[in-house]
């Protein structure tokens, strides 16, 4: 997802790629002189970079002073893999041909669709991620969108409200607040803290905090070239929970998932998820294994600032005692961006349940996603929020 807290900054640096130029025709000179521009910046990556971008930039990639390019605007360092790696190359793409507004920032940037070639914009990007030299940050196209019940092994900076409503039987909202806290390349802090709320006999409503849990996920593969990454998460569920309404184990347990996803053709994607958590106290809560997978595609939703995901989600669960049954579910879903910065995301779907129907409802899943990275919640939304543009 794209951000002020990283391409914000894109959108200013490559704006001032053409600040000399500018001065001397104009955006519509420019673009009267596409052709010839064309010709004099070259087709390799290096050669467009350094005939258009260097000048601001540097040679180097960590940005020229700002004395001498005359924007009272930090440039970026593209040396930092921090900030490199984790926009996708559709979102860089978009900036340069289609300019700021294209996610919601300032038209300061202007569209470059007129002036590059779509072969000459994809060589530039390619060598702009050269000079992230570690290759042990996950690349941004490995973040796909996150399922319902299967969670992302990219690491990520994001806050996420998730909600889950019986559609029969006695009313229950399950709710988890999530904060996800990036650590260096491939690891990630997570807290998680449930809340909720329940019908009791008598059409009276109780609620109260849950069970918390606070866990690390570590990425152990990333690889772009395989379109394939594979991450672990382990922690502890601490029994927080509000014990008269039984919004709790009563014990402490540890928690333990394999997380993966794989890229496939067309922008479309596989996640996967299985693991178990087991109580300290086995009197009190029984050991339990929980599996999952979703499967999608991203499509763009009118113009490109927007785009939405349909997934389908099968998960499954069981006690990890002698005879339990399995409990299977499947998840039809789907995930659109609100912003035009894309960095504030919601999903709705339908958790139906495919086994031991009785005295299970079905469930509306929704959640709303903020990725803190990328920026402040009212930044980027072009027109949806007035005053929140940049």
């Amino acid at each position: 997802m794209n951000g002020f807290g990283r391409m914000d900054v894109v959108v200013h640096l490559l704006a001032v790629t053409i600040a000399s130029s500018s001065v001397a025709f104009g955006v519509g000179g420019l673009r009267a002189h596409a052709s010839s521009t064309r010709a004099r910046v070259g087709d390799t990556g290096e050669q467009v970079y350094r005939s258009t971008c260097a000048a601001c930039h540097g040679a180097n990639g960590r940005g020229a002073e700002k004395t001498t390019v005359g924007f009272d605007v930090s440039l970026p360092d593209f040396t930092d893999c921090n900030f490199a790696s984790r926009e996708a190359n559709p979102d860089w793409t978009a900036i340069v041909r289609d300019g700021g507004p294209v996610r919601g920032f300032t038209r300061i940037m202007p569209a470059f669709r007129d002036l590059l070639t779509p072969e000459q914009i994809k060589s530039v990007i390619g060598y702009i991620r050269r000079f992230c030299s570690d290759r042990k940050w996950p690349r941004g196209e490995l973040n796909v969108p996150l399922a319902s019940v299967t969670e992302k092994a990219f690491p990520e900076d994001e806050l996420v409200l998730t909600s889950a409503v019986n559609t029969s039987g006695p009313a229950l909202i399950e709710n988890h607040a999530i904060v996800e806290k990036r650590f260096g390349a491939r690891d990630q802090l997570e807290l998680d803290v449930p809340f909720g709320f329940l019908e009791r006999p008598g059409r009276s409503w109780a609620g109260g905090l849950g069970d918390l849990s606070v866990a690390e996920k570590h990425v152990f593969v990333g690889n772009l070239a395989s379109g394939r990454i594979v991450s672990a998460l382990g922690g502890f569920v601490l029994p927080t929970g509000n014990e008269s309404v039984g919004l709790t184990s009563g014990t402490t347990a540890f928690e333990a998932y394999l997380l993966g996803a794989q890229l496939l053709p067309a922008r479309s994607f596989l996640q996967v998820q299985g693991g178990a958590e087991m109580p300290f106290d086995h009197a009190r809560a029984s050991s339990s294994a929980a599996w999952s997978a979703a499967l999608g595609t991203t499509i763009p939703f009118g113009p490109i600032t927007r785009i939405w995901s349909p997934m389908i989600e099968v998960t499954g669960a069981r006690e990890l005692t002698s005879g339990a049954p399995a409990m299977w579910d499947i998840v039809p879903q789907f995930q659109i961006s609100l912003s035009a910065l894309q960095h504030v995301r919601a999903s709705l779907g339908v958790d139906v349940p495919l086994t031991q129907r009785d005295g299970r409802s079905t469930e509306l899943r929704f959640y709303v996603l903020w990725d803190t990275y990328d920026g402040p919640l009212l930044s980027g939304w072009k027109g949806w929020c007035p005053g929140c543009e940049h």
